[in-house]
């Protein structure tokens, strides 16, 4: 009798599961490579596609059955904007994804971002990959200020802020990597800064912070600088950050306004070291530089910034390589921060490095293709 009970309830939920996998969503890699990526949809059209009733559900693959892991992102507000979905598909082919009024299962985290007060007003940001962080307020005007983002050598698929910061001795490798770059009076890994008469004029450090979504897939937040007067002009900055599971990069929406003229001119910059001949390379197809550093003790680090559909003067100067752009009022400028670490044992050389970026680029420019079956 057990066994007949069993399998009428094995049939039941199979019964159930099928009459709510009527519909599912087809997404598409066109590319020559497999794409392992995030993709979003917005929540109402995907709530209304799968005629869901709650925001408890559970995505499958369609083929294996196995689930998929999915975020609601809420950007900041009390209900669901978006449903983002991690994905691998392999080259020129295609994955059904379905959706069951079942509970998701549980993930752990695999990006983070947070306000750090107890260390001068950083702002910290990491996937299972890479890491980075922002200066803030307190470091004004004290011995250690520096201007630009700064990278962490991660290499581990942990998450290390908190553990980092809580020791304070994160400048030695432990096993898990270290903090050795260095920022100083740069830009670091892909900050901006205004530019008026061929001077760079570095804004003060963020005033304040606010996360939008944080986890498991991706994690959102702003940085809001205070108005500034410079060079008779008066300038507002917000920049919205995020950084999704896996990816070496950062995506970085800036938005400015300046009171006086319609637009304003800036610069992008990667920190360069002292070496007779730097390894960069400038992809203007693809629209990526990428710089592989002189190595400092076995540790090498790779950075990049990729720019797609934006107008920009190249600029090569002694301690940064500057991007020249002249931002419009109230239209957000978006460019992608990318940084690798030798040691991590995923990218290990110039060629690599390049042959990520490429990709990388071509995913921006090249969005999986997403269609709704019946």
């Amino acid at each position: 009798m057990k066994s007949l009970l069993s399998v009428a309830l094995l049939l039941g939920i199979t019964s159930s599961l099928s009459a709510q996998n009527k519909s599912s969503l087809l997404i598409h890699n066109t590319s020559s490579f497999e794409r392992k990526e995030v993709v979003s949809i917005p929540y109402e059209k995907f709530k209304q596609h799968f005629e869901l009733k709650d925001t408890v559900f559970s995505i499958l693959e369609e083929e294996s059955k196995k689930p998929v892991i999915y975020q609601l992102e809420k950007r900041g507000k009390s209900t669901p904007q978006n449903v983002l979905i991690a994905v691998h598909i392999a080259p020129k082919a295609k994955i059904e994804l379905a959706v069951t009024a079942t509970a998701p299962v549980k993930t752990a985290s695999k990006t983070y971002a947070r306000y750090v007060p107890e260390r001068k007003d950083d702002f910290a940001w990491e996937n299972n990959v890479v890491a980075f962080r922002a200066y803030g307020k307190a470091l004004e005007g004290t011995s250690e200020d520096a201007q630009g983002f700064d990278f962490w050598s991660k290499r581990t698929n942990d998450l290390i802020i908190d553990e980092w910061y809580k020791t304070g001795d994160y400048h030695a490798d432990h096993g898990k990597g270290l903090d050795y770059y260095s920022v100083g009076q740069t830009l670091g890994v892909g900050d901006m800064a205004l530019y008026f008469n061929g001077q760079i004029q570095y804004t003060k450090h963020y005033r304040r912070s606010e996360v939008l979504d944080n986890g498991p897939i991706r994690s959102t937040f702003k940085l809001i600088y205070e108005p500034q007067e410079i060079e008779g002009q008066m300038i507002s900055i917000e920049k919205e950050i995020s950084i999704d599971a896996e990816s070496q990069l950062s995506r970085i929406n800036v938005n400015m306004h300046n009171a006086t003229a319609a637009e304003t001119p800036i610069v992008l910059g990667i920190a360069k070291r002292k070496e007779a001949n730097p390894n960069y390379t400038i992809y203007k197809k693809e629209n990526f530089f990428a710089y592989w550093e002189p190595e400092n003790k076995g540790n090498i680090t790779g950075t990049a910034i990729i720019l797609p559909h934006v107008k920009k003067d190249f600029i090569d100067t002694p301690t940064q390589f500057l991007w020249n752009i002249a931002a419009k009022n109230n239209q957000t400028l978006t460019y992608y921060i990318g940084a690798t670490f030798n040691k991590a044992g995923k990218i290990e050389n110039m060629d690599a490095w390049k042959a990520y970026l490429q990709q990388a680029s071509e995913q921006i420019q090249k969005p999986l293709t997403i269609s709704y079956k019946k």
